[in-house]
């Protein structure tokens, strides 16, 4: 009955995701001052977590479970340069931009952490109820 719990996954992956994206927006605010540095940022989570769902066991590093064919690695979210107008040194970092991305991403954080307090309030809910 309790296997298999997609919301415990998808709250992981909403806060790998979140996580993920401060990183590189930290490496955007790390090189704002560096010549023709393109600002970065991930795809949303929604395409990311769509892309990567699918059926059969997920590989989370290399060498995980060895022997087996088939297996999904976890989706990689991918980086794209964020538009925006260059300084005359060809950076298009952003600061204010950064900013509201960070605040963004710690929004997004705190979601996750909210969906799996919840249900994991659920379970223990349902679990004592049971015995």
């Amino acid at each position: 009955m309790f296997e298999k719990l997609g919301i415990f996954s998808m709250a992981q992956a909403m806060a790998q995701h979140a996580a993920a994206r401060q990183s590189v927006i930290a490496e955007n605010v790390a090189n704002a001052d560096t010549p023709g540095y393109k600002a970065r940022d991930l795809a949303s989570f929604g395409e990311t977590f769509r892309a990567g769902r699918g059926s059969g066991l997920r590989a989370t590093r290399a060498g995980h479970v060895p022997g087996r064919e088939g297996l999904q690695t976890p989706p990689i979210p991918s980086t794209a340069h964020r538009p925006g107008a260059a300084a005359p040194n060809g950076n298009t970092v952003s600061l204010e931009q950064e900013i509201f991305a960070s605040a963004e991403a710690q929004s997004q954080h705190e979601t996750a952490m909210a969906i799996y307090k919840s249900a994991l309030s659920i379970l223990r809910t349902s679990a004592s109820a049971r015995s």
